[in-house]
Parts: C-alpha cells; structure tokens; sequence
C-alpha cells in the first residue's frame, strides 16, 4: 500500500511516519521544506514537495497512491484565518484532490476538543461537536473539516476514517510540558486523557488496513485520564495554593469513550497508562 502523509515533519507525523515504515508501508510524505524531511527519507520515505492547499502540487504527491493520512494542521499560536486556511480550506481541496485521483482511503486527524462540555458522562463519536471556545478556533475548524470530508464520502464515495485523538504525548514530545499552559489554573480534579504516540501510530495503521468502516469515527485515547494534580506532579510542579478552592463545572470534559476504536478497530494501548509509559522511559 501507497500511503501519502501530509504533515510528516510535525509532532505526530515524525514519529508515525518510522513506525509506519516498519510496518512495511510505502510511505509517501508531502511537505513544504524538503530539508526537514532529510531524517525521514533517510528511513525510506519518499519526499515530494507541495502546498497542501495547492491542487497542482497535490498531482504528483496523490499519483498511485492508494491511501492518505492527513495531519498536516495550524495548531497554537497562529492567527485564525490562516488556522482556518490550513484546517478547513486545505483539507477540503486534499479531500477533493483524492477523490478525483481514485485514492481508496483516507484518514484524517482530529481532536477529540470537538467535544466541549456538558455530556456529563465521557464524550461517544454520536454526539454532535460543540467546542469549547476557550481552547480558539483550532477545534472549530476541525469540526468544519469533518462535516466537509463526511459529505465528499457521502457524495463522492470517499472511504474516509475520522480518528479523534485525546492529548499526544510520549517519545520526547514537549506536550506533556505544554499541558502546565492549562493546568496550572484547573481545579486539581479535573482530568485530562492523554494517548501515547504508539497508540496513535497503532490507531492510524489499524484504520489503514480495516476494511468495512468507511464513514467512521473513532476516539483514540488510552485508559487512564489523570488529573490535574498528576500533570503537575509529572511536570514536576508544586499544585498552586488556591487550586482547593477552585470549581469544576464538568467533571467530564475532554474524557471519551473508546468503546468504538477497540470493538471496530481492535486498538488495545500498549501504555494504558502515562505511568505505564513513564516506567518504560516512553515519556
């Protein structure tokens, strides 16, 4: 199998991009500065430079290839509009540009922030997106591209896998650390579902080759959400001193159910756990 990655040089990307590698597929990644992808073509990757929001240079990357893995993404720290050019407007033209090409499958990444609050009860892949803006318009947009790709399958019969990853971390990823952006102003219990980026790469390989779930979106997540007192002690932070009397409206934000990932796609985590991956020096 063919298998076109946008966003190979990113946090996910340079760490899935190997593994799926020694997993024997023929990995394709599409980035805009070659340079940064020398340690992955180093690997076997084979590197074609494009815009992702270019239709043009969408040719080359798509020709023959039998599947897509779209992370490529505007995360923190950009302004909005370009936020939503890369996440919403970009992903429609890969969308569209794969359909046109006869790619069999495409898997997309999302967040599992589409959520919001007020289920009172972990969040399951039915329930309508309602973000929570506090987080920016980064949710939003993954939202918008969802029901964007979820009509091209519709429409166009574009065999598409939306997996809604919890928080990444894990082999040297700074996120963890990043996480302390948010908790040091959370009450101490409120939680936050972390997923390993070996259980991610476990996920997008398991959506690749499944067959029969075209349409389908699955929460990806590990087994154990921590609280805030955990992500600090994990950071090595002290809880702030008025942390105890800080309220927590829902208990159950940002937590989901991954009830469907493991019946569907058979993801099992191999860190169930963030301590479990600490023991093993995964962090």
């Amino acid at each position: 199998m063919t298998v076109l990655v946008t966003g190979a040089t990113g946090r996910i990307g340079s760490r899935l991009v190997p593994r799926l590698l020694q997993h024997d597929e023929r990995v394709r990644i599409f980035v805009r500065n070659p340079a940064r992808a020398e340690p992955l073509a180093e690997l076997g990757a084979e590197v074609v430079a494009g815009d992702v929001g270019e239709e043009v240079d969408l040719r080359e990357g798509l020709s023959d290839a039998d599947a897509v893995i779209h992370l490529a993404a505007a995360f923190r720290g950009v302004p909005d509009d370009e936020a939503v050019a890369v996440n919403e407007r970009a992903t429609v033209t890969l969308g569209r540009a794969a359909v046109e090409a006869g790619v069999g499958r495409f898997v997309f990444a999302s967040t599992n922030l589409v959520y919001g609050p007020g289920r009172g009860r972990p969040a399951r892949e039915d329930d309508g997106p309602a973000p929570n803006g506090a987080y920016g318009v980064y949710p939003a947009t993954k939202v918008s591209a969802e029901q964007a790709l979820h009509e091209l399958h519709r429409a166009s019969g574009l065999d598409l896998r939306v997996l809604r990853l919890a928080f990444v971390y894990g082999d040297g990823d700074p996120h963890l650390g990043e996480a302390l952006r948010w908790a040091r102003g959370w009450p101490p219990h409120k939680r936050l579902h972390f997923v390993h980026h070996a259980d991610v790469a476990q996920a997008f390989v398991r959506a690749l080759r499944a067959d029969g779930l075209s349409g389908g979106t699955f929460n990806v997540a590990d087994d154990a959400p921590v609280t805030t007192v955990e992500v600090l002690e994990l950071n090595g932070e002290p809880m702030p001193a008025d942390a105890a009397s800080r309220e927590l409206d829902d208990p159950w934000e940002g937590i989901v159910d991954t009830k469907r990932a493991r019946a569907e796609l058979g993801v099992r985590p191999i860190y169930p756990s963030i301590y479990v991956a600490r023991d093993a020096g995964a962090l």
